[in-house]
């Protein structure tokens, strides 16, 4: 791997005061990333407080007031990162660091724009919800539809970006949206897609798992709106 690349990693967060710093520190240890730039989107719980607790240089942590979405945390994360190469962690346990490597390969050889890892192409998960799953292969084909695009995953949190790519890209989806709104836009932008297959550590409602049926039914207006409006 070339060393010549920055790498920054965009942290969205809420009401994640368990799993935070656990995933902080695994970013941290793969020695791979230049920067981690944590947003709070307005948490509720004492996430902000365990956040305000850190000291590390290579972590720099904003917060919103009002919780927002996703999208609007990702927007603030966007625009202050400094590096090469843009990773998108979640604040739960249910992506691992450690695939950063994986990840990354396609851009540092020179042949990726962006990178989505995948949980369907045979990574190790967590058996959980077969709606969950339905639900994300149809919006998966309805996206690919739309784009023309051959994904397997389009709702996956990893989704990795040539720096110069995401400045591009005026994110205008506040919470979940956000995924086909990516997707979308970098298809429109001719970028050279790459997916690799990731391990899927997924978490059940019991244990702090946000999105719903109703982000579901949002992800289709979002998908149809991105096609055909910017």
């Amino acid at each position: 791997m070339k060393k010549d690349f920055r790498i920054s990693v965009v942290i969205p967060v809420y009401n994640e005061e368990e799993t935070v710093l656990d995933v902080i520190e695994r970013v941290r240890s793969t020695e791979l990333v230049s920067e981690i730039v944590v947003v709070d989107d307005g948490s509720s719980d004492g996430t902000w407080n365990v956040l305000q607790g850190l000291n590390h240089p290579d972590v720099r942590v904003f917060r919103h007031e009002k919780n927002s979405g996703k999208g609007s945390a990702l927007k603030t994360g966007f625009a202050h990162v400094t590096g090469d190469i843009v990773i998108i962690q979640d604040a739960d346990l249910e992506y691992d660091p450690g695939e950063y490597p994986v990840l990354i390969n396609p851009i540092v050889q020179g042949r990726a724009d962006v990178v989505y890892g995948t949980r369907f192409a045979g990574g190790t998960h967590r058996v959980l919800f077969f709606w969950h799953y339905v639900g994300n292969r149809l919006l998966t084909l309805l996206s690919n539809m739309l784009t023309n695009l051959n994904l397997t995953d389009m709702e996956t949190c990893y989704k990795v970006f040539r720096a110069d790519v995401i400045r591009k890209i005026d994110i205008k989806s506040k919470r979940f949206g956000v995924e086909p709104e990516l997707t979308a836009k970098v298809a429109r932008m001719g970028c050279r897609i790459y997916e690799v297959p990731i391990s899927y550590y997924g978490r059940d409602y019991l244990e702090g798992k946000k999105i719903t049926w109703r982000d579901g039914l949002a992800a289709v207006w979002h998908i149809l709106r991105f096609r055909f409006f910017k």
